[in-house]
């Protein structure tokens, strides 16, 4: 983005805190809040956020901090606060790692149990099982140490999570009830456990046999555990935002408002909702200084098809969707029902609490645009390289103001889809039309409200590009087609709402075929 020598070191894919500390990279400071964690909070706990939301690098920095690295905290805010820097053993698992069967859990837990044998010196017999074998462990390294051992396993839910609806599943959740009771068994000889993951599975492993688990991933005071605050994009990436809005031609306050729109909008908390961005998306962008859907290309969003049925015909459901609390802080996910799912993956957020029902909400436009995308192929029944280039041409064309080429390109996404895709026999035929027409105006990029409410009425769509509002009207031909369309939007006023708007006001009433074979013709209304 810069000049190299003026260039600093964004901490892009590391996960290191070492490294991230010993070679320059910045660093957003959280030790305030792992510190309270450690030493106020409760000995077991259970952290949940989204995949890429910086958990591992939670992990690996309370690592540094309960092994008493004191030379990689120089300088942050724990050193005002901690006295002692006790080397105490820590014992750290990684699940990311562990495969998606009952064998590949055992081989990696194999290893990884063989290497802190050899650490400690103990010694082992064939007959030993992997749960005895971590119980030596704890109590060996408490025993040399003198000192309570800290625990720490990251992305727990992994192998659960890629084994789900498969033949494998039983055996991974055999193997976690049998290795991880020991966390409870040996409580005596631990100071701090910690167990991260995305998807809560409760009754079928890990917390079938860890009852004793404090979940703070709705804690009011470690909502910025993970993630990064308004406060923190201020203080630490002034330098880069400065550098992306001259890249891209915008002031600071431009250059704020389209990260936020981006990639903020996340909230974990009712009783604390601060604002978090992702921080995998924000530190890519500030990187490269681009806008992009760096999140859903990390592969967010490829467990989605496996937990959610029919997601493309649900979506405009997602946008707002309720769900009571005790599903969406207790519950299991394999039973929780897609919103869970959906919001224990970052998928959606908490926009508010009602009494005891969370009201949900897709966090931003990256999350949204990347659901859209993915589900297109499923709802215009065709593969993705098939679409893609009508996709862009469409985008250009609605960027642009060029409505006749816009319509062509429409009519070529949708021809004979509402018809041929036989999930959608439930939805009457303007329905259908809808869904898929809002879904490619999402999937390209562009703001988009369905059945926008006016007082004078409803409006089917209403898209907006950086230089243009689209107002459209559909109408089946039967139903008066085009002309129908087009007297509403006139008699209705429903270009009047958006006169203040510097951006030209289009008015679109579509005419589509009554037994679903497409678009068959248009008119334009302008303001």
């Amino acid at each position: 983005m810069t000049e190299n020598h003026e260039r600093r070191r964004l901490p892009v894919g590391i996960q290191s805190f070492k490294e991230i500390r010993t070679n320059g990279y910045v660093y957003v400071d959280k030790t305030d809040l792992i510190w309270h964690l450690v030493n106020f909070g409760d000995k077991f706990n259970y952290f949940s956020r989204p995949r890429r939301f910086g958990k591992s690098i939670l992990i690996d920095t309370l690592q540094m901090y309960l092994e008493g690295r004191k030379d990689l905290f120089e300088g942050l805010k724990i050193m005002s606060m901690e006295k002692d820097w006790a080397k105490h053993p820590v014992i750290r698992l990684d699940m990311s790692r562990g495969g998606a069967s009952a064998d590949e859990i055992k081989s990696y837990l194999d290893r990884t149990f063989a290497s802190y044998e050899q650490e400690y010196g103990i010694n082992i017999k064939p007959t030993d099982s992997l749960g005895n074998r971590f119980d030596m462990i704890i109590k060996t390294a408490y025993k040399q140490s003198g000192l309570q051992v800290a625990i720490l396993i990251d992305e727990y839910d992994s192998p659960l999570q890629h084994s789900w609806n498969t033949p494998e599943h039983d055996g991974c959740t055999a193997v976690y009830r049998s290795v991880f009771a020991i966390l409870k068994a040996d409580d005596e000889f631990e100071k701090f456990v910690l167990i991260t993951g995305i998807t809560k599975f409760t009754q079928i492993s890990l917390f079938s046999v860890l009852n004793n688990l404090t979940n703070i991933s709705f804690s009011p005071e470690y909502v910025a555990l993970c993630g990064i605050t308004e406060q923190e994009i201020a203080e630490y990436f002034h330098t880069e935002m400065e550098s992306m809005g001259k890249l891209n031609g915008w002031d600071m306050q431009e250059t704020h408002d389209h990260l936020k729109e981006y990639y903020d909008g996340y909230h974990f908390c009712h009783r604390n909702m601060t604002d978090i961005y992702n921080p995998y998306s924000l530190i890519n962008s500030l990187n490269t200084g681009e806008l992009r859907n760096y999140w859903a290309s990390s592969g967010a969003t490829s467990l989605l098809p496996k937990f959610v049925k029919n997601v493309e015909l649900r979506m405009g459901k997602f946008e707002n969707c309720a769900i009571m609390k005790n599903i969406i802080e207790m519950s299991d996910v394999t039973g929780g029902g897609a919103e869970l799912f959906l919001y224990q993956s970052g998928y959606l957020t908490i926009k508010s609490l009602e009494g005891m029902v969370y009201h949900l909400g897709f966090p931003n436009e990256e999350v949204k645009q990347a659901l859209y995308e993915m589900v297109l192929p499923a709802l215009t029944l065709r593969e993705g390289d098939e679409i893609q280039s009508i996709q862009a041409y469409l985008y250009l064309a609605l960027y642009n103001g060029n409505v006749a080429e816009a319509m062509n390109h429409l009519k070529a996404l949708i021809a004979d889809v509402p018809y041929s895709n036989k999930k959608m026999a439930s939805m009457d035929m303007e329905e259908r039309y809808r869904l898929i027409i809002s879904t490619i105006l999402n999937a390209i990029g562009f703001r988009v409200e369905v059945e926008k409410m006016l007082s004078t009425g409803r409006i089917d769509i209403v898209t907006t590009t950086p230089h243009f509002i689209y107002v459209i009207e559909l109408k089946l031909s039967k139903n008066g087609g085009k002309k129908a369309g087009a007297e509403q939007i006139l008699h209705n006023q429903y270009l009047e709402p958006f006169k203040s708007d510097k951006r030209q006001t289009i008015g679109l009433s579509i005419e589509l075929d009554d037994l679903g074979k497409g678009l068959t013709d248009w008119e334009e209304i302008k303001r």
